[in-house]
């Protein structure tokens, strides 16, 4: 029996029988066009148990071929309508273990999209142990042998690292390392064995790759696109199965994150969710619909909706080094700017400069704030602006006045001993005394200070994860990560008009588990303005405009055109100024004012709109980068030039055939030039110096 499931202009079609285990035969838009022959199809669910092995020849770390997936047998299925959505749940059973595994799939009206998550139930008399559970497996791209066309299919990931974060690259499947291993026309191998994987590491959830991934049908236009909605460890693979290519997505697995799960009889576990984006135009297509998944399933709040300028005193600024006399000039000029936040980074709590070690008790230093840091907040809301703090409430530093105060327990353990990574403790969320202390201690700063913002930080990666309890690292680990978002939502529960921005030594922790919950991304720690725009450029493929913190830093030994470059960085997502804005002359001033008064007048159009790259998604070295935001209004585009010549063309294909009149918004009195061709839809720029950027508005005349 073929199911097909709609989720808005595609579907997912499902294989069900009463001898095999339920399978995926694709998700497509309904106009697909396959031929005769179908691709061959995948287990909806992967599940590994215990020590079994697998039911063909080694798949050689692959994670399919499990001995429970095959006996898993279609057992009902049940669709409802729900607050959140419209939800399928397909239920199967295995009848060795006893174990049921009920696959639920969520649909949300507004976007071509699936969130996909699995939850194993022991129904069985005895203990099983989990090694790996699939949250999404995916195939049926095409409907011929990958060899039939070797560059049809493209593969596309993301690499991330500290401050060189958002970086797509795209393979063909050779180039990714999966080859079609049959003859065209002849006998089918079931696989070659080899695929390619991308996974987390530890606590980083983002700290080498995004938790996304796309494949492009280069001959049709189709996309689609995923990402893993964890904070913590993850992992999504891909391989060949008899010609045609297969995805598993999954949260930790033994084999990547050392996880494990020892199931009594009657208890649970469900997955990480994942979620796949379908459209036909193209990965930009895809991104757009994964853009408007992200909006429908995060935390309503006003943040979002009104993008208030931020001011933070760190980047390129004070560095961590706050005082009361250091930030008086800085608030005077954040208001003068224009800004509506006010943020206290890191160094609040430090009495000397060797404090990495120390933290934890997060009380305000005297050194540095005689009378009390609250003559600096006070400061702040007298300026008209909310104040914000710096923390990073997942680790004690071993040197702290309050590490002695915690059970070992409450410490990320390996072998009953806490873990110390660089000088710090983590701590263990599942754990109340961990909990407590935060939720004391952000009460306490809310309450004392009048908090309005908080920026959380992480700046360690913890490893595999703790072992107290007798748990496996990688399940410690993913309770933790459970457990963190709980204290989230208890925050926001308590605290439903606080501002948090979710860091990790900037971008090493964008994933949308946390991105569902708080309002602000850090996008990275890049002190360079010129290697940011390809950071700021890219930052929508993962986050939505309106949660990309973009940091703009002018300093007042920099060229007019480098403090433009800098503004010009941040004027697409949410501007997180910063830098020596005290220090600036008096036209440098009126420029920083300027790039927030074109912010504020362009804001209303960001949570709305949906990224467009007409170059393409940049390289990190490329010369010149063009990123925009689309609307009905038209598109705001960012274009920096970074090296190469002068002059550009660049394809507006959104608008082909259409009169518009083109503007630079910022900076004003720009040589910027920039002319629309609307019959091949091409707009001809002109940027004479390097480097340089600039924002211009393309906006279609009226028919």
């Amino acid at each position: 029996m073929l199911l097909e499931w709609p989720i808005g202009s595609a579907t997912v079609q499902l294989g069900i029988s009463a001898d095999e285990p339920v399978r995926v035969i694709g998700v497509d838009p309904p106009d697909a066009d396959f031929g005769a022959d179908r691709p061959a199809a995948t287990p909806l669910v992967e599940l590994g148990l215990d020590a079994e092995g697998r039911t063909g020849s080694s798949p050689n770390g692959q994670h399919r071929l499990y001995s429970a997936s095959a006996r898993l047998r279609y057992v009902t299925r049940q669709e409802t309508t729900e607050p959140t959505g419209r939800v399928l749940r397909i239920v199967q059973r295995d009848p060795v273990t006893g174990v049921e595994v009920t696959s639920r799939l969520e649909h949300r009206d507004g976007a071509t999209a699936v969130r996909a998550e699995t939850l194993v139930e022991n129904r069985g008399t005895a203990p099983v142990t989990l090694r790996y559970v699939s949250s999404l497996n995916l195939t049926g791209f095409t409907g011929e042998p990958i060899a039939a066309d070797t560059e049809r299919l493209v593969l596309s990931w993301a690499r991330n690292g500290w401050a060189t974060e958002f970086r797509w690259q795209h393979h063909t499947l050779e180039q990714a390392g999966i080859a079609d291993p049959s003859p065209l026309g002849g006998a089918r191998h079931d696989s070659s064995r080899a695929h390619v994987g991308v996974a987390s590491f530890g606590s980083w959830s983002t700290g080498n790759f995004l938790a996304v991934g796309a494949v492009t049908d280069q001959r049709t236009g189709r996309c689609w696109t995923w990402q893993i909605e964890h904070n913590g460890a993850w992992q999504w693979q891909a391989f060949d199965v008899t010609s045609s290519l297969t995805l598993a997505l999954s949260g930790p697995t033994s084999a990547e994150h050392s996880w494990s799960l020892r199931l009594g009889p009657g208890e649970r576990f469900s997955s990480v969710p994942a979620t796949l984006a379908v459209s036909p135009g193209g990965l930009e297509g895809a991104l757009a619909e994964m853009t408007r998944h992200r909006r429908l399933t995060r935390r309503p709040n006003r943040d979002n909706r009104e993008c208030p300028v931020i001011f933070n005193d760190y980047m390129n600024c004070l560095m961590g080094d706050p005082t009361t006399e250091k930030l008086r000039p800085l608030v005077r000029a954040a208001a003068e700017a224009g800004c509506e936040y006010f943020v206290i980074d890191c160094g609040w709590y430090a009495g000397n400069a060797g404090w990495w070690d120390t933290v934890g008790d997060w009380e305000p230093a005297a050194t540095r704030f005689p009378r009390g840091l609250g003559e600096v907040t006070d400061a702040i809301k007298a300026a008209g602006m909310t104040p914000g703090l710096w923390l990073e409430p997942e680790v004690v530093g071993v040197r702290s006045a309050v590490a002695a105060r915690f059970p070992s327990e409450a410490y990320f353990c390996r072998d009953g001993r806490p873990i110390i990574e660089n000088g710090r403790y983590q701590l263990d969320f599942t754990h109340p005394e961990a909990t407590r202390h935060l939720d004391e201690t952000v009460d306490r700063l809310i309450g004392q200070l009048g908090i309005g913002y908080l920026k959380l930080d992480y700046n360690i990666n913890i490893g595999h994860g703790t072992d107290t309890g007798g748990r496996s690292p990688g399940a410690g680990l993913l309770d933790h990560n459970r457990a963190y978002s709980r204290w989230l939502d208890a925050l926001f529960a308590r605290h439903p008009g606080l501002v948090v921005e979710n860091c990790s030594s900037g971008g090493m922790r964008a994933d949308h588990a946390q991105l569902s919950r708080l309002s602000v991304q850090s996008t990275s720690d890049q002190v360079d303005p010129v290697l940011y725009a390809a950071i700021a450029a890219s930052a929508a493929s993962a986050v939505t405009p309106e949660q990309a913190a973009v940091w703009a830093y002018p300093q007042p030994h920099w060229s007019d055109d480098l403090n433009d470059l800098t503004l010009v960085n941040a004027l697409l997502g949410r501007v997180h100024l910063s830098g020596r804005v005290d220090q600036l002359n008096p036209s440098a001033r009126r420029r920083v004012a300027g790039a927030v008064g074109v912010y504020k007048r362009i804001r209303r159009r960001i949570p709305h709109a949906t990224a467009t790259w007409p170059l393409g998604l940049p390289g990190w070295y490329d010369a010149w980068i063009a990123a925009g935001l689309a609307d009905t209004e038209g598109v705001l585009l960012q274009l920096w030039r970074r090296g190469g010549e002068a002059q550009l063309d660049i394809p507006i294909r959104a608008l082909t055939g259409r009169a518009a009149a083109v503007a630079v918004l910022f900076p004003s009195g720009s040589p910027a030039e920039a002319r629309w061709d609307p019959r091949p839809g091409v707009l001809s720029t002109h940027l004479p110096g390097v480097p340089s950027a600039c924002l211009l508005e393309i906006r279609p005349e009226l028919p």
